[in-house]
């Protein structure tokens, strides 16, 4: 069972996120590294849950 985030839009120069085995640590990785998502044309991101959208688009704004 796979956790991931959807960027928003799909089409920036970040790196794809991992895939992850929890909600838990796919959201701890999103507090670390949304700064880094959002210097590189992130603006939102969604969890995803084996292709099913969890919450989002979450903006990654300050």
């Amino acid at each position: 069972m796979a956790w991931t985030w959807q960027y928003e839009p799909d089409n920036t120069g970040a790196a794809p996120a991992d895939d992850f085995a929890s909600q838990s640590d796919a959201e701890s990785w999103l507090g670390e590294a949304w700064r880094t998502l959002a210097e590189a044309g992130v603006a939102g991101v969604t969890l995803v849950h084996d292709g099913t959208a969890v919450y989002g688009p979450m903006p990654l704004s300050e």
